[in-house]
């Protein structure tokens, strides 16, 4: 059985994470980040369990809206699962939590809480591919880089917990593609698809946010969405505009997109929180600047 634990991020039904009964024991797949710790601990308990009971969280990737609460999962006790990338940085996550509290500043705890480092017997790098076995439940790996270099996507049997590869979609609206800095790569984002829509999963679950029954349409949306964020990004760039004055348009152009599809301003609000429009345009910015031969 799954469980979908809604953390509440400033929001209902902005982050997820999720609880997979097995015969050894539930595994926690995201954590979320550690300032909703409590509500994490609190939906837990909603399921007859404590922290220290989870002997083991997939992670999909080292973001801290996915992964900043892992140190103290493992703490509690839990072996925490990354991919090789992303595993230095939670080894040692003192560069990683420093570059985001140079953005964040004075709201980095409050949004992110606190990140410690994991001790290494507590951390394992896993490999494309590879299966991770609990009582009788088998986890995969499939390394789905575009989002992020250090993604994983896991797959259990017919369905594939995606983290961010296969985008933001809530309360019913459409999906979006989160674009934050440093390593968006569309080439491989879109490779990253192609290889969980060749899967044919009968249903993916969104971090950003819950269950997805129409893999294909729902991939095909998201391909048109993040080739136009793209081009609006790159089109604003070749007019000579920086990232500063960008944004205030993005986000007013990613609004009326969602209001056209109906959502209200609630909901507007909480796609905001799950995906901030500012990362979309830095992390575009600096994938068309690095890549400057896949301009059309």
């Amino acid at each position: 059985m799954i469980h979908t634990i809604d953390l509440k991020f400033f929001h209902d039904h902005t982050i997820a994470a999720f609880v997979v009964e097995t015969s050894a024991g539930p595994v926690l797949i995201e954590t979320g980040p550690q300032s909703v710790f409590e509500n994490l601990t609190s939906e837990l308990k909603k399921l007859g369990y404590l922290p220290e009971d989870i002997g083991h969280v997939l992670l999909t990737h080292i973001h801290f809206d996915h992964a900043g609460a892992a140190w103290a999962m493992a703490k509690a006790g839990a072996k925490v699962y990354v991919h090789p990338f992303g595993h230095k940085h939670l080894l040692n996550p003192e560069r990683l939590y420093n570059s985001a509290k140079r953005i964040y500043g004075d709201q980095m705890e409050m949004l992110w809480g606190l990140m410690e480092p994991i001790p290494e017997e507590k951390l394992v790098a896993i490999p494309h591919l590879s299966q991770i076995t609990v009582g009788d439940t088998t986890f995969e790996a499939l390394h789905t880089p575009g989002h992020a270099s250090h993604h994983i996507a896991w797959k259990l049997g017919e369905v594939i917990f995606t983290g961010d590869v296969c985008g933001c979609k809530i309360g019913g609206g459409p999906v979006v593609p989160p674009c934050p800095p440093p390593d968006i790569n569309i080439p491989l984002w879109q490779d990253s698809l192609d290889l969980i829509e060749s899967l044919k999963p009968e249903k993916l679950y969104l971090t950003h946010y819950g269950i997805v029954d129409d893999v294909h349409a729902h991939a095909k949306e998201l391909r048109a969405m993040l080739h136009d964020w793209s081009q609006w990004v790159l089109n604003h760039m070749e007019k000579g505009e920086t990232p500063e004055e960008m944004i205030p348009q993005f986000l007013q152009y990613t609004a009326q997109q969602l209001r056209a599809a109906g959502m209200d301003e609630e909901t507007i609000a909480r796609y905001e929180s799950a995906n901030p429009s500012w990362m979309s345009v830095t992390g575009l910015v600096r994938f068309w600047s690095g890549n400057p031969t896949l301009r059309p």
